[in-house]
């Protein structure tokens, strides 16, 4: 039988932003591992975006030596503890899984969370003093943004024994792992661990450095650098383009999360950045984002709804995240779709004009298109609003950096081998894709550390 993931009781976790998820016991990790196949071709693997050797390490946690597990993991990823929590491991390894046939794949991010965790219990043990330096190479690489996708190229390039400068332009590392998850979902002491992690291996991090004002791409080679990877993820959000987005009353998915993640918002007055928040709550969007938004208005103690224009098997947030919703007293409206967010004298938010819906054929997405219904408008009564409809790259790097090509919808242009159209200027993540997963990120940078590494080599060869 699959084990399930202790968690707080929904009546208790909705008064409080402590983690939901408690993890593995050692008896459920240990049943958990007796499940595994051990497959000689393991095809869950292939579904991994950093290819862990995952019936290694799940053979090792069965064999009782948790540390060893982590070990094996941190062979290929740098934040274990992080992606047992947030990867969507049920549409990649786990779907992979044998069996997955039966409905039934191993727990694999629960198993990844337990041997992580490992460090949790016994902190005073350094797992990268095992680690050795490969090279003596002191050349320097510049990495931007200490997002997922920084990270993981940092930390491969150092491992590698390149001298790895790592810029990020807020205060903290962690990019959205910091500014973008709340804190019940992934604690900010986890994603602390995670980058000491990177530097201990030999990254150099440099906070409030904002690359395109601070520092230009330009000055960054005049400075030594013999590539930069650019990982500045997609952190500008989108808007519905209706009537009333300027009132007082309605945020971005972006800056609520910011301001509660953060600026600790949820800990007025211990911290002075309150967020003024109505009574009455409505979250547009159906992603984890949307999600995230709406769980933490209801730890704020709001009446919360979400409006999703499509219905819940629509909805590209992750399974257990609406189930976990849910418990929570969420209240949900499908197939809705707003057109205007009312205003009263003030200019604050006093309502939202929505039209009902139906399913249509496909759209590019695969999805069944969303059609207004004829004539079925309606309000809600409310007085926040937080879109949370999706992120797009900041032009920023691009604008001041014209030889930079760019793609039609803001992302950056690369070639196969994540090269830009300046040599020796690498990107990946969002700021290539779009908004995406953790995971992915992390996927391109290790692709994006691979392929510095050779452009290094070449170029030393051809001198």
């Amino acid at each position: 039988m699959r084990q399930k993931v202790r968690q707080q009781l929904p009546e208790e976790r909705i008064k409080n932003f402590q983690e939901v998820s408690l993890g593995f016991s050692d008896e459920q990790a240990i049943a958990e591992a007796k499940r595994c196949l051990q497959c000689k071709q393991p095809k869950c693997v292939q579904g991994c975006p950093v290819g862990i050797d995952i019936p290694g390490f799940i053979n090792l946690i069965l064999q009782g030596k948790r540390r060893d597990a982590l070990l094996k993991i941190r062979e290929k990823n740098n934040l274990p503890a992080i992606c047992g929590r947030v990867c969507p491991q049920e549409y990649q390894c786990e779907s992979e899984c044998v069996l997955s046939k039966k409905n039934i794949p191993i727990n694999i991010g629960a198993l990844e969370r337990y041997a992580a965790d490992y460090e949790l219990l016994y902190p005073s043990v350094s797992i990268s003093s095992s680690y050795k330096l490969q090279s003596e190479s002191k050349q320097k690489i510049v990495v931007v943004g200490s997002g997922p996708a920084g990270l993981t190229a940092a930390a491969d390039l150092a491992k590698m024994g390149y001298y790895v400068l790592l810029f990020e332009s807020l205060h903290i590392a962690g990019g959205v792992l910091s500014y973008g998850i709340p804190e019940f979902r992934l604690p900010k002491t986890i994603v602390r661990r995670e980058v000491d992690y990177v530097r201990s291996v030999g990254v150099e991090l440099c906070t409030d450095v904002l690359i395109g004002r601070t520092l230009t791409i330009d000055d960054l080679f005049t400075q030594g650098a013999q590539a930069i990877f650019l990982a500045v993820g997609a952190g500008l959000p989108q808007f519905l383009g209706i009537p009333g987005e300027n009132l007082k009353g309605v945020f971005s998915a972006n800056e609520f999360l910011t301001r509660v993640n953060l600026m600790k918002a949820y800990r007025f007055p211990e911290y002075a950045t309150p967020i003024n928040l109505g009574d009455k709550v409505v979250v547009i969007g159906g992603g984890n984002v949307a999600f995230d938004c709406a769980r933490v208005a209801i730890r704020l103690g709001k009446d919360t709804q979400l409006v999703y224009r499509r219905t819940e098997n629509e909805m590209p947030a992750r399974k257990e995240e609406i189930e976990n919703a849910r418990a929570e007293s969420l209240k949900f409206r499908l197939l809705t779709q707003p057109i205007s967010i009312l205003g009263d004298k003030n200019g604050s938010v006093c309502g939202l004009e929505c039209i009902k819906m139906q399913l249509g054929q496909p759209d590019d997405s695969g999805r069944r298109r969303p059609v207004p219904i004829k004539d079925s408008n309606f309000v809600l009564d409310i007085d926040t609003v937080i879109v949370a409809i999706g992120q797009r790259p900041n032009p920023l790097i691009s604008k001041v950096t014209p030889q930079l090509k760019t793609n039609p919808n803001g992302t950056i242009w690369v070639d196969d081998n994540l090269m830009t159209s300046l040599p020796g200027v690498f990107a990946g993540g969002d700021i290539i894709t779009g908004a995406d997963t953790v995971i992915s990120a992390m996927g391109a940078g290790k692709k994006a550390a691979t392929q510095i590494d050779k452009f290094i080599k070449t170029k030393r060869e051809s001198l």
